[in-house]
């Protein structure tokens, strides 16, 4: 180190950018979808709370009421920034609980919205925010029916979070659940990943790609709809959100207790998505998606799922990129390009905080 700067620096003000995981705090790293984030809901909320559906840690909760089988979901959004190419806070609350709904086969019905608005953000971000929820409803079908609004001091908030909550109706004879992974199911993803996570990134730190990048946020019911119509006996969906699709599977490997082999080069990586992730050292395995799914299919359907998944326009990019498998139970896989195999491990925080 220069003399110069000897003087200057203090070691004990370094901080290390991974959150260390015994810390006694919260950190940015319980956040993300990753390792952190499941030891803070197996540690401190499961044992809180104590039921056996939350232990379950699906995206949504399956419970009869009244005779119907109810999948019921809550998300809060605190991405930054709050607009972006593809869109915005509005649509993520939306669509995200709509897919986390759609995730247990359900059809989302009704959505709540409730806001946490610091003082002094504009009233026109506000209603931007509002119109673009208000339009991403209708496209997927919902309806925002009840929320709530709370205002926090300037300097307390970040401008705007939203908190959005939904049911819907799961159909008779569906059983979608991470514990349904069965060695031979075929691993699909509806399309290419990774471009919300770059999208974000482009805008937050001022990056440029050669190209625009906009998000893929969208609802997926519709394409989970016509998954089911050529088989109810679909065992696993998931949204890879946080953590990227690299936290999707290996949550199911583990809540299965099977192994999850991909094969690296028929994982469909945008360009854009390569080229960023190059540049900055990120592994698009673990960037977020938000209008992505990945399913485990039987092998005696998976052609025809498949199918039906490139018919419909949110899975046009759907691509067989693996298979569930009795080795290395509780761990995911990749072959290689060069032959070679890597364990793609659940990340420890999230590469990127605030995505959604």
């Amino acid at each position: 180190m220069p003399e110069q700067l000897a003087d200057t620096v203090d070691p004990a003000n370094w901080t290390c950018p991974a959150p260390l995981r015994d810390q006694p705090v919260v950190v940015m790293g319980h956040g993300g979808g990753g390792a952190l984030s499941a030891e803070l809901m197996e540690q401190v909320f499961v044992p809180a709370y104590g039921n056996s559906t939350l232990a379950g840690l699906a995206d949504s909760a399956v419970l009869e009421l009244g005779g119907a089988r109810l999948a019921f979901s809550t998300d809060s959004y605190v991405v930054r920034p709050l607009f972006f190419p593809g869109g915005s806070l509005g649509d993520l609350a939306v669509n995200g609980t709509v897919n986390d709904l759609a995730m247990s086969g359900a059809r989302p019905a009704y959505l709540s919205a409730a806001f946490v608005l610091e003082e002094g953000v504009e009233l026109t971000v506000v209603g931007r925010i509002a119109r673009a929820m208000g339009a991403a409803a209708e496209a997927a079908g919902v309806t925002i029916v009840t929320g709530d609004t709370k205002v926090v001091e300037s300097g307390h908030g970040d401008g705007v979070y939203v908190t959005t909550a939904g049911v819907g109706l799961v159909p008779d004879g569906v059983d979608i659940r991470p514990q349904r992974a069965r060695p031979g199911d075929a691993v699909i993803v509806s399309g290419p990943i990774g471009l919300h996570g770059v999208a974000i990134m482009s805008v937050r730190e001022g990056l440029e790609f050669g190209v625009e990048v906009a998000s893929d946020t969208a609802p997926l019911a519709d394409l989970v709809a016509a998954m089911l119509a050529v088989t109810p006996d679909i065992h696993v969906l998931r949204d890879p959100t946080r953590g990227g699709l690299a936290a999707s599977l290996n949550e199911i490997a583990r809540a299965s207790g099977t192994g999850v082999r991909l094969q690296e080069r028929a994982v469909p990586v945008p360009d854009a998505v390569v080229n960023a992730c190059g540049f900055l050292g990120l592994d698009p395995l673990y960037v977020a998606n938000e209008g992505r799914l990945v399913a485990f299919v039987p092998p005696s359907a998976a052609d025809e799922v498949l199918a039906a998944m490139r018919a419909h326009p949110q899975g046009a990019g759907a691509t067989l990129i693996g298979e569930c498998v009795a080795d290395h139970p509780g761990m995911v896989v990749v072959a290689t390009g060069l032959g070679g195999t890597r364990v793609v491990d659940l990340p420890l925080g999230e590469q990127l905080p605030r995505i959604c």
